[in-house]
């Protein structure tokens, strides 16, 4: 038989399965002789007081080992035969429409830009060895999308708008630990995720799809109203489902030129903030001796208002690094990452602030990426022309201060020196200013000069929306157009970008079958 248990338990006890046995024995008064298994369903950390304490909803099972499955599998027909459909882009959004398309009785036709995970992966080296970015492959483009090599975490706030455990078990089936399935603000690692990617991507194949690489995409085939295709390295046939991913600059230029309806959208726009992650989690567990021997490098989570705009942290990365997620020359970027051990001596968040289509001047749909541009290139300009990122230390950009020297940081290009205060626009540097204080008040040490401040983050989401109908997720003028995830302005994530895929996958179907397209 089994029993499920809401509990409440130490760190120590949650950490050892022997610990959990015993204590769930003790607590029902059940013989643990009797007990065969214990599996962890829910899992979160309650640090809201100086005694730490770990929710957990367990299943026991009692005279019988476990036979269930920890995850629930996907069936993946052949489709080889079948209607295409063209998926172009392939990050989350892109990879789950086309495995989505595939249950769903279509082929898809992945194209993707970039290149394969590994190979991927040696030009994100180089981007440190040789300080240029290679603008078809980087932290941005390539299979798995900004989302393979920036972390991984799957905490999504989107469950109005689909299925989300769809998309974790889809994880899971391809190789994420089942952990994620439990844990509140799950996590794969960017040291596991790109196998996870390749195996999804040899399903897709194995099915009967294909999945194209270092493809780009360089126009929609537009036959009247109706987009029958696109052209990239051939004329590819088919309804589109557009996931570009929200630095595909060109496409924006593109479909504006093309007259396919978009809209400026507003972003955020920061720095990434760099501790210590002893000193994070000294804050945040309420103890000198930090996260100690069995809790997880420590999160935050900060949000305020200054001047009417939001002031937030955001993509929290515990124990990880700050990276280069340049897509192109002269632009400097920063992003987050966490490998699956969260074991650096590190933590950093982006720290941003809402910027709105009327924050910027000008009056084109392309003009908060313009904006976005200038920033990055301004940037570059303060990081000595390369993808050194200027920084400054916490409590001097507060002050207005220059710093004379930085912390240790984990931004492998390296970092200089430069008065953030002064360079970045007032309406971010000014909010950005009283948001920390805000915070340190919030968190006593949180505001120190032990951090750095490291410019800029402007990759948030999409600086554009992609105008969609709001029940066939279509393009509203153009039929056989599915704009789709974060580069359409529909997600914001890895989750949300791959319930949007699937959605659109959907809708896509409906498309096909509901109109009689099936040759």
């Amino acid at each position: 038989m089994t029993n499920e248990y809401q509990i409440r338990v130490t760190p120590e006890v949650a950490a050892q399965e022997d610990r959990l046995k015993r204590w769930l024995a003790d607590e029902q008064g059940i013989d643990e002789r009797t007990i065969c298994g214990v599996r962890i369903l829910k899992r979160s950390i309650d640090a809201r007081q100086r005694q730490i304490f770990v929710n957990l909803k367990v299943r026991i099972y009692i005279n019988e080992q476990p036979h269930d499955d920890e995850f629930v599998r996907t069936e993946y027909q052949n489709v080889e035969d079948r209607p295409q459909v063209i998926v172009v882009g392939a990050g989350p959004g892109g990879l789950f429409a086309a495995l989505r398309l595939i249950e769903l009785g279509l082929r898809p036709i992945v194209l993707e830009r970039g290149k394969d995970v590994h190979e991927r992966k040696k030009d994100l080296a180089n981007i440190t060895k040789t300080q240029k970015v290679d603008a078809e492959s980087n932290y941005c483009f390539g299979e798995g999308g900004a989302g393979a090599y920036s972390d991984g975490k799957l905490y999504t706030r989107s469950k109005k708008r689909g299925n989300t455990d769809k998309i974790l078990n889809v994880f899971c089936q391809h190789g994420a630990s089942t952990a994620i399935l439990a844990d509140a603000h799950p996590h794969i690692g960017t040291d596991r995720l790109p196998k996870v990617i390749e195996a999804m991507r040899n399903t897709i194949i194995q099915s009967g799809g294909e999945v194209h690489f270092q493809t780009k995409m360089t126009q929609l085939i537009i036959n009247g109203d109706k987009v029958i295709g696109c052209v990239a390295d051939k004329e590819y046939l088919g309804p589109v489902i557009l996931a570009t991913g929200h630095s595909a600059r060109d496409v924006y230029r593109y479909l504006a030129e093309a007259k396919v309806e978009i809209e400026a959208k507003g972003i955020a726009v920061g720095v990434r903030l760099e501790h210590p992650s002893h000193l994070i989690d000294q804050i945040q567990y309420h103890s000198k001796q930090g996260r100690g021997r069995w809790l997880p490098a420590a999160e935050y989570s900060m949000v305020t208002q200054v001047e009417g705009r939001g002031v937030y942290s955001f993509c929290m990365c515990p124990g990880g690094f700050v990276i280069p997620a340049a897509t192109d020359k002269e632009q400097i970027v920063v992003n987050g990452m966490s490998p699956a051990s969260r074991g650096t001596q590190w933590s950093n968040s982006g720290m941003v602030v809402e910027v709105r289509p009327e924050d910027v001047d000008g009056d084109g749909v392309l003009k908060v990426m313009t904006f976005q541009e200038d920033l990055e290139r301004m940037c570059w300009q303060q990081g000595n022309m390369k993808q050194t990122a200027p920084a400054q230390r916490m409590t001097d950009f507060i002050n207005n201060r220059l710093s004379y020297d930085l912390p240790k940081s984990s931004y492998a290009p390296g970092l200089i020196s430069s008065p953030l205060h002064f360079w970045l626009p007032k309406m971010i540097s000014n909010r950005l200013q009283e948001g920390f204080k805000t915070f340190g008040r919030q968190a006593h040490g949180f505001l120190t000069n032990e951090a750095a401040l490291i410019a800029v983050e402007s990759r948030t989401s999409s600086p554009v929306r992609i105008v969609r109908d709001h029940e066939t997720l279509q393009h509203v003028r153009i039929q056989g157009l599915f704009p789709c995830g974060e580069g359409a302005g529909y997600a914001g994530g890895i989750v949300s970008a791959g319930v949007d895929g699937e959605r659109c996958a959907e809708a896509a179907a409906q498309y096909i079958f509901g109109n009689g397209h099936q040759d």
